[in-house]
């Protein structure tokens, strides 16, 4: 599929403009050393989901320059000949870390750090962005709509609304990190083994005379799992009535009706007193039609009899902040075998970057093992101990806080080392299943929709020093 195909030329022109810079400065062979971060959660949510790695690996696993690629770059007629040496025997040599794919992440975070060759460190921006932005994006909003359903199942139905092929595929894996129980789309379940789910079209309902043979001849077809869309034409007066009628003659081994139109709350009530009084309160309701989180709280907070949710564009697009905002910024840079921090100042102070070779730990509670805080540290500083360790906010500095009796997860994981690939993925129920583990792990007020608390995500004592000084270096 996708992930297989030579991508190496997707991206952004100005690395390549970059690399033969290097390359003609003598830098090719220096140590950079680069973070990725996001400085805002979607929807005004309290945290996002870490998503895309799986993908970023196998980018980096099929990343060569082929002839066909360089002789594209020699028609543009600004490369040299020796460059183009260079990128035709091109190895990966970085080493990289990564936050694991499900895991709650927050602003300004160093999700993903490369460190080695400055061409090779630098030319990972554009597909990392493209990798972990989209997917991490999906799997936020997924997981949003799934805390929304409160324990019924959401199926992503989004495939005809994403914004191209691979943004289907992806992002319907996305989702199901997120917390969604199957897809629309088929070949996520041949490629990545997610169940593909699906049963008619109103144009199945509209090819026969009437709904009761167009329902009788589905679950002839299909008896272990008959799910009939009911509102193609009047859901209470024709569409309900009609499934009943097929449901007592044919006796389906699974039965459901799916409700794709109208006012939510009252169809389903109306449908669920219809199926119970005819004996058939097993016979589950399914709601699709551009749904979300909010449609969803709220049409489950009116009572609304609803068993499972398809969502799909408002899922699959993100539609209400279809943008995440990762960026890949320059932290270090190797001078005489020591790694020199490097800044970048903006008078947005959201905009001003953590400097160094850094690493992320997590805090937890020794009591509860609910989530406390994140650290980001220098990398060969020691992990957050102490009985009474104090952190503060970020973006909050007035919020200081006296910790004791925690324990210190390192968040991060190494997927290359030296160019080699030292970490292989998950299986996606795994992924999935950590996902639902570690979001659990946060407090219910971090969780809420509207007005979430603020996370704790601190800065090392050594690592704020070091940035107040280049604060004041790069100010005189």
């Amino acid at each position: 599929m996708y992930e297989k195909s030579n991508l190496t030329l997707l991206t952004d022109f100005y690395e390549l403009t970059m690399a033969n810079g290097y390359f003609a400065s003598g830098m090719a062979d220096g140590t950079a050393c680069f973070d990725l971060f996001f400085r805002k959660i979607p929807d005004g949510g309290g945290f996002a989901i870490m998503a895309g790695v799986e993908q970023a690996l196998e980018y980096i696993d099929n990343l060569n320059f082929s002839e066909k690629d360089i002789e594209f770059l020699r028609k543009k007629g600004i490369f040299s000949e020796e460059f183009f040496g260079y990128l035709r025997d091109f190895k990966f040599e970085c080493d990289l870390w990564a936050v694991p794919e499900g895991t709650p992440i927050f602003p300004g975070e160093p999700l993903v750090t490369v460190k080695g060759p400055v061409i090779q460190a630098q030319f990972l921006e554009t597909m990392l962005l493209l990798l972990i932005n989209h997917q991490s994006l999906i799997a936020t909003k997924a997981n949003r709509i799934v805390r929304a359903a409160k324990g019924r199942g959401v199926m992503e139905f989004g495939t005809r609304r994403a914004h191209g092929a691979s943004a289907a595929v992806y992002g319907s894996r996305a989702a199901f990190i997120g917390g969604c129980v199957g897809t629309a789309c088929a070949i996520s379940e041949r490629d990545y083994g997610i169940l593909a789910l699906g049963t008619m079209a109103h144009s199945w309902v509209q090819m026969f005379d009437s709904e009761y043979e167009a329902f009788k001849r589905y679950a002839e077809i299909y008896p272990d799992n008959c799910v009939l869309l009911v509102d193609t034409y009047n859901v209470l007066k024709s569409g309900v009535p009609a499934a009943i009628e097929v449901f007592k003659e044919l006796r389906p081994k699974r039965m459901g009706i799916r409700i794709d139109s109208g006012d939510i709350t009252y169809l389903t009530k109306g449908a669920r007193k219809m199926l119970d009084d005819a004996g058939f309160p097993d016979c589950s309701i399914v709601v699709s039609n551009s749904l979300d989180e909010y449609i969803i709280r709220e049409v489950l907070l009116e009572g609304a009899c609803i068993d499972s949710f398809g969502v799909g564009e408002r899922l699959i697009t993100s539609r209400s902040e279809p943008v995440f905002g990762g960026v890949y910024k320059l932290a270090a840079l190797e001078n005489e075998g020591k790694m020199v921090p490097k800044m970048k100042l903006s008078e947005n102070i959201e905009k001003i970057t953590d400097p160094g070779f850094k690493n992320l730990y997590r805090l937890y509670d020794n009591a509860t093992n609910k989530a406390i805080a994140d650290v980001v540290t220098l990398y060969d500083e020691k992990p957050p101990a102490g009985d009474n360790y104090e952190i503060f906010d970020q973006r909050a500095l007035w919020k200081r806080k006296l910790i004791s009796n925690f324990y210190a997860r390192d968040l991060r994981v190494q997927l290359f080392s030296k160019g080699k690939r030292v970490y292989e993925s998950p299986c996606i129920d795994d992924i999935r299943s950590y996902c639902m583990e570690q979001v659990g792990t946060l407090w219910d007020e971090i969780l809420r929709f509207e007005n979430p608390q603020i996370y704790y995500v601190d800065l090392s004592k050594d690592l704020w020093r070091m940035k107040q000084d280049l604060l004041k270096e790069y100010s005189k």
